[in-house]
């Protein structure tokens, strides 16, 4: 029996090394690792590593009974035209009129059934908010760091880049 654990089934932990560079926003230390990655550098040694996280939450609208009934309809019409296509659809039918009147009941159907979830969901729901928000994790800085044994490589690369 093989007990080797690989880099997958391993616990996460803070990666150790040298810290080539430090950002304020991910999109400049994402582009340092393209530019490592570019002059073949092992792109599996290399790690960002965000500093002193915050959880942000944007207020995105207003959740009012006529948004969530609408997003109740809009659910329930996917679900229903789904439904409708597996199950509803008539191959024998004369016209494709006659053929497709199913389906286009199983998205009305679909539309009301989600629709009346919704409403009665968020009637009944006991944490009741009058937004919509979406919540995101960002640090303030980004360090890209590597291995101490890679930290020269690194910095031959990074010393090139601002020679060119």
């Amino acid at each position: 029996m093989n007990n080797k654990r690989t880099s997958r089934s391993q616990a996460p932990v803070i990666p150790q090394g040298e810290v080539i560079g430090e950002f304020k926003t991910y999109a400049e230390a994402s582009d340092l690792v393209n530019l490592l990655i570019e002059k073949q550098f092992p792109g599996g040694q290399i790690a960002i590593v965000g500093k002193d996280l915050r959880t942000v939450e944007r207020v995105r609208g207003k959740l009012s009974n006529a948004r969530v009934a609408l997003g109740g309809a809009t659910t329930g019409s996917w679900l229903g035209l789904i439904w409708g296509l597996i199950f509803g659809t008539n191959p024998e039918a004369v016209t494709t009129q006659d053929a497709f009147a199913p389906v286009i009941s199983a998205v009305f159907i679909g539309a009301g059934v989600g629709m009346l979830i919704n409403i009665l969901r968020f009637a009944f729901s006991k944490n009741k908010r009058s937004f919509i928000s979406q919540s995101t994790v960002v640090a303030s800085k980004y360090q890209v760091q590597v291995p101490r044994n890679l930290a020269d490589q690194a910095a031959t690369i990074l010393a090139s880049k601002t020679l060119e």
